[in-house]
């Protein structure tokens, strides 16, 4: 198709995916908050650095209120609690009979197709490990799992175009008919990331303390619950095994937690983009989007989750400035999983 794929976002998931497709020859179009990132996307360039791959592309980019036009290929690629906005700016753009593919953390396609229907909304799971560094700047940090599906877990054309899209960053990415079943398994993962993001350590000092390992084990083992009260099949990737933290499998979890170490000490992502917005750009996280919404569910289905339910006023408490990131905040779940 001649007509650009619409990028909204360009983050470090969506900054990353528009490089790639547009070195590769198709073209895009980037939407995106800031204007001084916009600027340098279409001016110098996008200039993807890192362990992975190191260039300059430059992007046609507008900010919402810039844009013109519909578009049948959407990505939507901003933060989870941004979804509803995003929506309200993106959907005089989606023409008819478009769809909008969420390249996002959390479970946003519920979001998604309740305001443009399931029907036009498409399902994807991506754990690359990418950050936004400034206008312009982009780290790559590493390649991990991509996988893209439709939320009936039919393989349908535009589904086969999509996957083979995404394949021009990951080479390996799924085509796959349980799209939530990945979509679950990264809240699981997601979880302990946040749990990490208490402290200042990097993603796998801070889930390699021996100290921490019954709350990891404690905050995957209420995800994968809530999963299986709703008959969903969670997938394992880059280390973490859904099977092991829903049996409660003590020999698994730890094996899946030093998988998951191994994973975390081969990039140049260091630190959680959760630790990134706490640290370092002083704003508020994915938190209610993600784990905030798994409590409510727990309460709907009748499953305990008190470390998840912690660890989201444990956050709430960095992000208004109640308390500093610590590995002494994991020590106060800890009595939580005995």
């Amino acid at each position: 198709m001649s007509e650009p794929i619409l990028i909204w976002g360009a983050g470090a998931i969506g900054g990353i995916l528009g490089a790639y497709l547009a070195r590769a020859g198709h073209a895009v179009h980037m939407v995106d908050i800031v204007e001084a990132h916009v600027e340098a996307m279409r001016s110098d360039g996008l200039h993807v650095e890192g362990p992975v791959e190191t260039f300059t592309q430059v992007l046609p980019a507008s900010t919402p209120t810039e844009l013109q036009g519909q578009f049948s290929r959407i990505i939507l690629a901003v933060k989870a609690h941004h979804t509803e906005a995003a929506l309200d700016m993106l959907v005089p753009h989606l023409a008819p009979g478009g769809y909008v593919v969420s390249a996002q953390n959390g479970l946003n396609e519920i979001v998604i197709a309740d305001r443009i229907g399931a029907e036009n909304t498409v399902g994807c799971f991506v754990n690359y490990g990418a950050d936004w560094l400034e206008p312009g700047r982009i780290l790559y940090g590493n390649r991990a799992a991509v996988a893209i599906g439709e939320l009936d877990g039919q393989i349908t054309d535009r589904v086969r175009e999509i996957h083979a899209l995404f394949s021009i960053v990951e080479p390996e990415a799924v085509l796959t008919d349980n799209i939530w079943g990945y979509l679950w398994g990264k809240l699981g993962y997601g979880a302990l990331l946040f749990a990490t993001a208490l402290t200042p350590l990097s993603m796998s000092d801070a889930m390699a303390n021996p100290d921490h390992r019954a709350v990891y084990q404690a905050l995957g083992h209420e995800v994968m619950r809530l999963a299986d009260a709703q008959n969903i099949r969670p997938l394992g990737f880059n280390g973490f095994d859904p099977d092991a933290f829903l049996k409660g499998d003590q020999a698994g979890m730890d094996a899946s937690l030093a998988a998951m170490v191994e994973h975390n000490r081969h990039t140049a992502k260091t630190h959680s983009g959760i630790w990134r917005d706490l640290a370092v750009r002083k704003r508020r996280t994915e938190v209610d989007a993600q784990v905030g919404l798994l409590v409510e569910l727990g309460e709907k289905h009748g499953v305990k989750t008190p470390t998840l339910s912690r660890l989201v006023e444990l956050i709430h408490d960095i992000e208004d400035g109640r308390r500093a990131q610590s590995a002494d905040l994991v020590d106060l779940m800890v009595p939580l999983c005995n």
